[in-house]
């Protein structure tokens, strides 16, 4: 008895079955490219990573500019809260695929993470480099369309409300970006940077960064927060691995908590 076929439709991903296993694939397609025929050894994971979401290949500067992105946002740092949640399940004895859904579930949010790039990409496909239309959104921001999921920000997309100034990295791949930016986008950010972090009265993020470089490239706002997602895995994942069940040398709080003003013992009416 044979299988009935089943029809799967996507745009994306295409397979011919081999002669003797109708379940196994003889050939795959990418959007149309022989993957292990035409594209095995002939692209980068960029390139493949571009073709996947967008359907076509990206031009050499376009991947450029994405590999650059993709340096600049691997590794977030143990202090990043998406890579401290994943050290978390590591120094726990949690599996391996649990520190990586810590580090996107912590990353998901809105304040740095990958919410708060899709909103910020959602400001650059309605304000594009118009300042006076940057400054009415940064004064009177919309309304997020799924409140009932996400809470409501507490500050423009895409800038620290934390920071005291714009750190040294931010501006160090703002700057890279820019050079490889053959379009107005990064320019106009780098040029306006300062009159935007007073408006917004926070410093620019790398949120914010990569909400440009992602729109300069011309991806949406979905395949954006997707993106920011997956390229600061790799840092999550090499400081999961790193802990290895040891808390003593867990980088957070390893000497304890030292009181710098203890009042001293408590009387016995208090304690």
């Amino acid at each position: 008895m044979k299988p009935s076929k089943e029809s799967i439709v996507t745009k994306i991903w295409n397979e011919e079955p081999e002669p003797d296993n109708p379940f196994a694939a003889r050939a795959c397609y990418c959007s149309g490219f022989d993957v292990y025929g035409d594209l095995l050894g002939k692209i980068s994971w960029i390139q493949y990573l571009w073709l996947l979401i967008r359907l076509e290949p990206p031009e050499p500067a376009q991947a450029r500019m994405l590999e650059a992105l993709a340096v600049g946002l691997a590794n977030p740092g143990p202090r990043e809260p998406s890579v401290h949640a994943a050290m978390c399940a590591g120094v726990g004895g949690s599996t391996r695929a649990s520190a990586l859904i810590a580090a996107l579930s912590v990353g998901a949010g809105n304040l740095g993470g990958a919410r708060d790039v899709f909103a910020a990409m959602g400001n650059w496909a309605d304000c594009g480099t118009d300042l006076a239309a940057w400054r009415e959104r940064i004064r009177n921001p919309p309304v997020d369309e799924r409140d009932d999921v996400w809470p409501s920000f507490e500050h423009p997309p895409g800038f620290d409300p934390n920071g005291a100034g714009c750190p040294t990295p931010v501006r160090q791949l703002l700057n890279h970006l820019t050079v490889l930016d053959p379009g107005p986008v990064l320019p106009w950010l780098q040029q306006n940077r300062e009159v935007l972090q007073h408006e917004a009265d926070a410093p620019l993020a790398f949120s914010g960064v990569a909400a440009a470089a992602l729109h300069a490239l011309g991806f949406t706002p979905e395949q954006g927060e997707m993106l920011f997602l997956l390229l600061r895995l790799p840092g999550a994942a090499a400081h999961a691995l790193e802990q290895k069940m040891n808390w003593a040398k867990f980088p957070f709080f390893g000497n304890g908590l030292r009181l710098t003003d203890d009042p001293g013992p408590s009387s016995p009416d208090h304690e």
